[in-house]
């Protein structure tokens, strides 16, 4: 298979999908003329035109409330929001609008959309550089999945086109220059699955997103003094696979979550939870988090790298629960 970026992987996947559904359009800021901050839709606007291509005013609100209503019209519209801190200016229209409609509506009507959110650090300072992955996984009504390869990336997306709920993408600004295989032939993935990216037999670190690849990197470094981790990429952060996280558990007697955002009410606690309540009988080690200080991130480039978790906080915390 062909080697690829994260953010070409993201680009197939629209251009396919556009090619194959005339429903399906894009809108946001600056992403047609321009191509999106992050150059994930340059040339559409040419090869789709402004009906498909929809350059939207710095209005948050009104992008994500305009593809709600195209979606309950019968439209596929995928919303791009700049960045996750501007999607806050959005959660009415998340929340209580695309969330609610099939419930509200009592299944008349379905709000299929996706709305693609970069995430993530960039040494942007507190209010631009932030990881709300538990705010969307909090609420029903929402599917919600983060990729943490091209891979991944392309088939997630193409899914979460066709799939008939709204779909929060979450697709971390650090990883749209990582390269990794993608097929050149049609496929997809389906939402709510987990995947095994490394099998092992000493502990299981369930993670996603930039972590999976930081993960990836101190499994490997800790295959150099003996032990052999498992690690379990979420991809789905709503529904999570459970299934998947208690096999592998079942199998190494002990876990470590390893998440980017802070660590009070993230998905770490919920995993854990989950993990305690139906993997008791299992459980050899208390389980162990691996999450960001409970601290706005800094702008300054040595301390945001100071507060954001990488491989030694990994180790670390394989460390603590084998007690080595």
């Amino acid at each position: 298979m062909p080697e690829i970026t994260f953010r070409e992987a993201i680009r197939q996947a629209l251009r396919e999908e556009m090619e194959q559904d005339d429903r399906v359009f894009l809108i946001g800021e600056d992403i047609g003329a321009y191509g999106g901050t992050y150059a994930v839709t340059r040339g559409f606007l040419d090869t789709f035109g402004e009906r498909r291509v929809v350059d939207a005013p710095i209005a948050e609100a009104g992008i994500v409330g305009t593809a709600v209503g195209a979606a309950m019209a019968g439209l596929r519209p995928v919303a791009e929001m700049m960045s996750v801190n501007f999607t806050l200016l959005a959660l009415d229209q998340i929340v209580n609008n695309a969330a609610k409609i099939h419930s509200m509506f009592g299944g008349h009507f379905t709000a299929p959309l996706v709305i693609r959110i970069n995430t993530g650090f960039g040494q942007l300072a507190a209010t631009h550089s932030q990881n709300f992955d538990p705010y969307f996984a909090y609420i029903p009504g929402l599917k919600v999945v983060s990729p943490g390869t091209p891979y991944d990336a392309k088939g997630l997306l193409k899914r979460a086109i066709k799939d008939l709920d709204p779909v929060i993408y979450l697709e971390h600004g650090a990883l749209y220059n990582l390269r990794g295989e993608v097929p050149e032939g049609e496929y997809d993935l389906p939402l709510g699955r987990a995947d095994i990216k490394r099998e092992g037999s000493d502990i299981t670190i369930v993670t996603h997103s930039r972590m999976l690849q930081v993960s990836l990197r101190a499994a490997e470094r800790l295959a150099a003094e003996g032990i052999d981790c498992e690690v379990v990429d979420l991809r789905s952060l709503r529904p999570i696979d459970t299934e998947t996280i208690l096999d592998s558990f079942k199998k190494t007697n002990r876990a470590l979550i390893a998440e980017e955002a802070w660590r009070t009410c993230g998905l770490g606690a919920e995993i854990a939870a989950r993990i305690q309540e139906e993997g008791f009988d299992y459980l050899d080690a208390p389980i162990g988090r691996v999450a960001m200080p409970e601290v706005p991130l800094p702008y300054a480039r040595e301390l945001e790298r100071a507060a954001i978790p990488d491989e030694e906080d990994v180790i670390r915390g394989v460390h603590e629960v084998l007690g080595k």
